[in-house]
């Protein structure tokens, strides 16, 4: 299985991840020149090399009318006509002030481009020295489906992202989503980072993305509205139900940018998969810690599948096995990936049942509630852990006695196929004869075929 793998321990930024993607491509000059006549007004992306505790890797440059944005450190205040770079914050919305002055706290490190807190009312546009104005999401798209010449999969990518990241800002800020108005996440540069990796996830076609728990960093940061815990309302959101951390690092190491993108790109969030890597690369962001300020992306082939799923258990003595039966079937029903029993012996030397459910962690809540409702049980466990599952697909053959699905399973060394029951069961059943026969004769057909 193809299978990309994001190291984010120093969390994550649009630009970082676009130049740790750019590296994985055999030509990627080839592919700036591309991303430069897509049509995003104004923009040009260059590539450069930096060197982050001895590791070499890439830096992505975003010029917009043939001005870089610069990024500010914690402490510089000035007022809103006189910004070079408004750096990490979240993309608030503010009820449209005239000016205001707002600090920045750039502890981050990352050329990003997710707003610092400034939002306008509708019609209203601030423009500052090199043209920067404030965007709602309409505008947005209106640019990335009217403007931009991108497979129509990578628009819908695009807009996800921009969803994900105003809906973050709707929930935090409390207005809804149409009352938000991006600053930097609306403005080109920022369509052109968010763009860079959704057209390279693209260009790349990995069948799993694998994230590492994500760095958010520590501390405060500044913004218009004041100051803020890290990681910022927005980040905080978009990060619901993924594993962060926030270390020792002071500053925002995760934009919301860089959060939606991963949120909306990951397949699973956890430890790097045994893999055969294909290529690495870094992603640079443009500040000095003791740690490398990076984002590692690792490009290669895994046998199989490694995910993560959960075990609820509960042991039961006081339920017939009629009602044992009915509780797993409407535990299957409710998504459980498997349910089985296993007779146990409980207290007073009553016989009882241990009844085991695996799930995915996002439907834990609803087989706890189906747990609780079909049985009698007063207290789940929980049990956390990580299983390796062949890679599988299902296929038909067309054989004289009729449709047969198929099961396909590889990885590891192992390559097994396996007849639906369902379907043999039906076709025997018609022709009066037994499992076994019915096997015999279709896989002589296949032999024949």
């Amino acid at each position: 299985m193809k299978t990309l793998y994001l190291d984010c321990g120093m969390g994550a930024a649009g630009d970082m991840l676009a130049a740790a993607l750019l590296e994985l491509l055999p030509d990627g000059d080839a592919f700036l020149e591309e991303v430069n006549t897509l049509g995003i007004p104004g923009v040009r992306i260059e590539r450069e090399t930096a060197v982050k505790c001895g590791i070499t890797g890439t830096h992505i440059s975003v010029t917009v009318n043939g001005m870089e944005e610069e990024s500010l450190d914690a402490g510089h205040e000035h007022l809103h006509e006189h910004h070079t770079h408004h750096m990490v914050a979240e993309t608030a919305w503010d009820g449209g002030t005239e000016e205001h002055s707002h600090d920045h706290d750039g502890a981050g490190g990352h050329h990003h481009h997710a707003s610092n807190g400034h939002g306008e009312n509708d019609g209203h546009h601030h423009h500052h020295g090199h043209g920067h104005h404030h965007s709602s999401l309409h505008d947005i798209e209106h640019i990335v489906r009217g403007h931009l010449s991108l497979p129509e999969k990578v628009r819908e990518d695009v807009m996800s992202v921009y969803k994900l990241i105003a809906e973050a800002e709707s929930h935090a800020h409390g207005v809804p989503v149409t009352e938000i108005h991006f600053h930097e996440v609306g403005t080109m540069d920022a369509i052109a980072d968010i763009t860079m990796v959704c057209l390279l996830m693209d260009k790349l076609s990995p069948e799993e993305v694998v994230v590492s728990p994500v760095h958010v960093g520590s501390g405060q940061v500044r913004c218009a509205h004041g100051i803020l815990p890290v990681p910022a309302p927005a980040t905080a959101h978009i990060l619901k139900d993924v594993p962060i951390y926030g270390g020792t690092v002071k500053g925002e190491l995760c934009t919301p940018t860089g959060a939606a993108l991963l949120k909306h790109f990951a397949a699973r969030f956890g430890s790097m998969p045994a893999m055969r890597t294909r290529a690495i690369g870094y992603g640079m962001g443009k500040k000095d810690f003791e740690a490398a300020n990076c984002v590692r992306a690792i490009l290669g082939d895994t046998e199989g599948g490694e995910d993560s799923v959960l075990e609820l258990s509960c042991n039961v003595d006081d339920m017939s096995a009629e009602q044992i039966s009915f509780a797993m079937e409407r535990l299957f029903e409710g998504g459980a990936l498997d349910v089985y029993t296993v007779p146990i012996g409980m207290k007073k030397s009553r016989p009882g049942v241990l009844l085991r459910v695996l799930t995915k962690e996002q439907d834990k809540e609803k087989i706890l509630g189906l747990l609780f409702r079909h049985t009698t049980t007063i207290g789940v466990r929980e049990t956390r852990m990580q299983r390796y599952v062949l890679d599988r697909k299902m296929t038909s053959v067309e054989t004289p006695y009729g449709t047969v699905r198929c099961k396909e399973s590889t990885g590891y060394g192992v390559k097994r196929t396996k007849y639906e029951y369902e379907d043999l069961a039906a076709i025997a059943r018609e022709k009066g004869i037994s499992l076994e026969e019915l096997r015999a004769m279709l896989d002589a057909f296949i032999q024949k075929t």
